[in-house]
């Protein structure tokens, strides 16, 4: 697997994703470049695959990973935390060797992104 989901952070997309209109989706999962240490996460609902992109299943839930992505999130855990708060998903990613102050962005040793200011 190159990113795994705790049962948490899964029954909080599955629910998410009940909520949805529309049928036939999926999480697309991936890095863009951005954010004031240069790479960024990103996760949403789509509905088509390339031929490049890595697909797996935990759970029920169908997820897809880009290839550029892959490589960068290879190892990734991703899971969901609830307090008084609120909630949100949270990251740990073993490729990361710097983030930055405000927590949105990282970079690895390999692909820095262009860094933007926070």
């Amino acid at each position: 697997m190159i990113v795994n989901f705790t049962d948490a952070a899964i029954g909080q997309i599955k629910e998410m994703m009940a909520a949805e209109e529309e049928t036939g989706l999926f999480l697309r999962v991936g890095v863009k470049g951005g954010g004031c240490s240069g790479l960024s996460y990103g996760m949403g609902f789509d509905k088509e695959t390339q031929s490049t992109d890595h697909e797996e299943e935990i759970n029920g839930l169908k997820i897809v990973v880009d290839a550029e992505s892959a490589k960068i999130l290879n190892g990734t855990t991703v899971d969901f935390k609830q307090n008084m708060m609120g909630g949100g998903f949270t990251i740990d990613n073993p490729n990361a060797i710097a983030s930055c102050g405000c927590g949105s962005s990282f970079r690895t040793a390999v692909n820095a992104g262009t860094p933007e200011e926070c």
